[in-house]
């Protein structure tokens, strides 16, 4: 497991990066599942002329997003990761100056006890099966083209 090696420093890490690719996860299976239910009106991209609406659930929307948006898109992320979510190793994994209640920039935060102990529990266990949620979805969108497939594919 992650503490085989006995090394403190590097489970906090490994711990902190297991959260937060778990939180990740999660908002990745949030923002392949919203889709097929609402998008938001105009232009993704208006001077090529690109609707919201134009643009397909999944895999297929890699292609569809213009360049200029996949730039901004990885460079709020970086702002993020860089310069809201910093690693600080006196901090429990995952909790972050900046980050209140289950990662909410500048949220409320939880007092110690059972309750805090249940619900990040909760999170990493809800982080792991986005994992899988997501990974799975990839798979069978890259399969099928859709993430919800066909089942009349399999037969």
């Amino acid at each position: 497991g992650m503490t085989k090696d006995g090394d403190v420093e590097a489970f906090k890490r490994r711990r902190a990066t297991e959260l937060k690719n778990g939180r990740v996860a999660m908002l990745a299976c949030m923002g392949y599942i919203t889709p097929e239910y609402f998008r938001f009106p105009g232009f993704c991209s208006p001077t090529d002329g690109v609707k919201f609406a134009d643009i397909p659930n999944g895999l297929a929307a890699i292609s569809k997003v213009p360049g200029a948006g996949w730039t901004q898109i990885f460079l709020f992320l970086g702002l993020i990761e860089k310069g809201f979510y910093t690693y600080d190793p006196a901090r429990a994994p995952g909790d972050y100056k900046n980050a209140g209640v289950l990662g909410v920039p500048n949220g409320s935060t939880m007092q110690q006890g059972e309750g805090r102990t249940r619900k990040l529990n909760s999170e990493l266990a809800n982080g792991r099966l986005a994992m899988m949620a997501i990974t799975g979805m990839w798979f069978q969108d890259g399969l099928t083209g859709s993430a919800w497939g066909d089942w009349s594919l399999y037969v």
